[in-house]
């Protein structure tokens, strides 16, 4: 099983760089890659965005909105990749358009590669319980795609928001994503990975190795600790 799950935050000509590298090394030599823009409300211009953003790494990006059945062009897929936005509206729809078991048998089964952005990573993961998003929408259920055996707060950062205010910056005072990361641990006993802006995670099989930025792990009952780009992340199942 391959998957790459990406924070989000590839803005910026050296993030720009990293996020193709990965995604070329990732995809290798398939001839397309059919992209789910779900988590936004305009699919066809977030499909366009992609390539006009340059983030498309030279590939055919087949937005899965063009096609009449979506389960089947999952199933006739080379690579799936699942772009970033609201995590809720982005599941309600994978459930209802009975998305979850296509993508899990095409990714686990058929070992076809599959890439995540921010959202697109939420669901990768056993549940999408530790988005940041707003529940603008109700989906049927909160369990995804489970290609891994952790959660992912995408877009994670230490400490608390501090904000311009007369001109000087104050300290927001708001939970801070370590508070709510503990939240979830106090009815939840999955592993969370806390990965910053510009991070990946490579996936093959059983290993995770984490690129490109810092991430911090938390466990339940224990204290979280941070990991540098380059290592294995372990002890997450």
């Amino acid at each position: 099983m391959r998957a790459l799950l990406g924070s989000g935050g590839f803005r910026g000509d050296e993030r720009r760089a990293l996020y193709n590298e990965e995604m070329r090394r990732h995809f290798g030599d398939v001839d397309r890659v059919l992209f789910i823009p779900y988590a936004l409300h305009d699919h066809e211009a977030y499909t366009t965005l992609m390539s006009e953003r340059g983030l498309d790494a030279g590939y055919q990006i087949d937005g899965i909105h063009r096609h009449e059945d979506p389960v089947a062009a999952v199933m006739e897929a080379p690579a799936i990749s699942v772009g970033g936005g609201n995590t809720f509206r982005l599941i309600a729809d994978l459930h209802r358009l009975g998305l979850i078991d296509a993508i899990r048998q095409r990714v686990v089964n058929d070992d076809i590669p599959y890439m995540g952005v921010s959202a697109g990573t939420n669901v990768a993961c056993p549940t999408m319980q530790t988005t940041n998003d707003m529940p603008i929408t109700q989906p049927s259920s909160f369990s995804a795609l489970g290609l891994v055996p952790f959660q992912v707060n995408a877009h994670y950062y230490e400490g608390s928001i501090w904000i311009r205010h007369d001109g000087e910056f104050v300290e927001h005072f708001g939970e801070t994503r370590d508070d709510r990361i503990r939240e979830f641990h106090e009815m939840n006993e999955t592993p969370v990975v806390g990965l910053w802006e510009a991070g990946f995670i490579r996936v093959q099989d059983d290993e995770f190795e984490l690129i490109g930025s810092p991430a911090r792990v938390f466990r339940r009952g224990c204290e979280p600790y941070d990991v540098e780009p380059g290592c294995r992340l372990v002890e997450l199942s």
